[in-house]
């Protein structure tokens, strides 16, 4: 008989982030990984894989539970970090590091995979040396367990954080006058090239620690975003600068990209740096894997978002507050409501009304008021918030985790329910909920004041209401309607 390879038990923390979700997707199209994930929020799993994984609900920040879920298993996947974070996420990186190492050797983990970032620690920014400083706690200790450090610098994928900076900047300005650090050099690499040697670690054959440069050609900022605009059949003109410091750079991404001014501020004292290839250890022990030209990433990257498949985004997990949505799902102590109810025949579908409801924002929009909404957003955006163009993942489905504009899905009960949590910048906290009954739609905005300025927003508003909220109701009901009669006469 002929022989079979045995199953290895595989481990990812951040499974419910950009590259997490994209790993397990892949891992679990292989017969020969047995996957456990951790995440800190069970709900953001997807119900189409929810059965065929072993979800753990927690954080690297629990010990005991850690060590209970890394038992049994060969290889552990680290692909966390806290930037974002209103606390100091170098330090919750650090205890984060520590406690995952400590916690595979007490397990008896064989390998530990990490993806971080290239570049050194010179002239690193304080996002890149938090990095760096991570794999080289997780690889502190080579004589208890080995780790295989990978090192990507520009990630380029539908969803990713880099490639929407990229695309939104080449597709809305013709003329670009740039700062000087456009000319900085770097290695993209595309998001299915990082996933192959992520998995080709797994059974890579080599005794001792590795640091793994990965990325393709060298390119510069501006040569990327232009080669970007081939690709995409634009002409774009660049002109560099020295006067764009990188405070107003980082303004200039949040007015153009979905990117909010926390994030778009390290991404920019990150950019300032070189993050090149240090060794050449990728051709040497993954000769297999033959990195993409950036400009085919690209185009694989934009054929997913014009197919509407797109697996992940930058904004699925973060630091952020309410990523995760733990706490976040029940608006039941909100003090302030305002409820909008929009009746439909007994014969109408609830199904239609609630796959309406599903469908809002991003680039479906906001129906008849969506001016007052993106002026909205673009206020948010202005005072560091996410802002309404993050949009969505995809034009009508919605998964508890997904980001909606300036709004995050907290919880999703298929035809009945949708709970939308604020991301926006507010004297409170707010939640905007559909409640879709047999022949009624109940909308409901619900808020938690924060003082006298949470109360005094809240009835400042109030009129805005009436008009934003009542048509949001009545456009769904009647999208809904719309949609039933279009298959009706098909």
């Amino acid at each position: 008989m002929p022989e079979t390879t045995p199953t290895k038990k595989i481990f990812i923390s951040g499974a419910t982030g950009y590259i997490g979700r994209r790993l397990t997707r892949l891992l679990l199209a292989s017969a020969h990984y047995d996957i456990r994930i951790l995440v800190r929020n069970r709900a953001k799993v997807q119900q189409s894989i929810a059965d065929q994984v072993d979800v753990w609900e927690g954080s690297t920040f629990e010990k005991d539970l850690l060590v209970k879920s890394l038992e049994g298993v060969d290889t552990a996947f680290y692909l966390i970090h806290s930037m974002g974070s209103d606390k100091d996420y170098q330090q919750l990186d650090r205890l984060s590091a520590e406690n995952f190492r400590d916690a595979c050797i007490e397990a008896g983990v064989r390998r530990v995979v990490y993806l971080g970032g290239l570049g050194v620690k010179q002239n690193a920014s304080k996002h890149l040396l938090s990095r760096i400083e991570t794999g080289e706690i997780l690889s502190a200790r080579p004589e208890c367990i080995q780790t295989i450090w990978l090192r990507a610098g520009v990630i380029i994928g539908s969803g990713s954080a880099s490639f929407e900076i990229i695309r939104n900047l080449t597709q809305k300005l013709p003329l670009m006058i740039t700062p000087l650090w456009v000319r900085t050099q770097t290695q993209p690499i595309g998001v299915d090239d990082v996933l192959a040697y992520l998995e080709s670690s797994i059974s890579l054959t080599h005794p001792d620690d590795l640091v793994v440069d990965i990325g393709s050609e060298q390119l510069s900022f501006q040569q990327m975003m232009q080669q970007a605009a081939a690709t995409m059949g634009l002409k774009r003109k660049l002109i560099p600068v020295p006067v764009l410091s990188p405070r107003l750079s980082s303004y200039w991404l949040i007015l153009f990209t979905p990117i909010p001014y926390k994030l778009a501020a390290a991404l920019v004292e990150g950019l300032k740096s070189e993050t090149i290839l240090q060794n050449d250890n990728a051709a040497r022990y993954y000769s297999d894997i033959h990195p993409l030209p950036f400009r085919e990433t690209v185009r694989r990257a934009m054929d997913e978002l014009e197919q509407n498949y797109v697996i992940s985004r930058w904004c699925d997990s973060s630091g952020q507050k309410a990523c995760d949505i733990k706490d976040f799902d029940d608006p039941t102590g909100a003090i302030l409501r305002d409820i909008r109810v929009v009746g439909y025949q007994h014969g109408e579908k609830q199904v239609s009304v609630f796959q309406a409801a599903c469908s809002i924002g991003g680039p479906n929009g906001w129906f008849r008021y969506d001016i007052l909404w993106r002026l909205r957003g673009l206020m948010d955006k202005l005072i560091g918030g996410y802002g309404l163009n993050r949009g969505r993942r995809q034009d009508k489905e919605l998964r508890v985790g997904d980001a909606l504009d300036f709004w995050k899905v907290a919880d999703i009960k298929p035809g009945k329910r949708l709970l939308l949590y604020a991301q926006m910048k507010l004297p409170g906290q707010a939640w905007l909920e559909f409640d879709v009954q047999p022949e009624q739609l109940v909308q409901t905005a619900h808020f938690i004041p924060r003082g006298l300025l949470g109360r005094l927003y809240w009835y400042a508003i109030l009129p805005i209401h009436y008009f934003v909220f009542t048509d949001l109701a009545k456009t769904i009901v009647k999208a809904a309607r719309e949609e039933d009669d279009k298959i009706m006469y098909k």
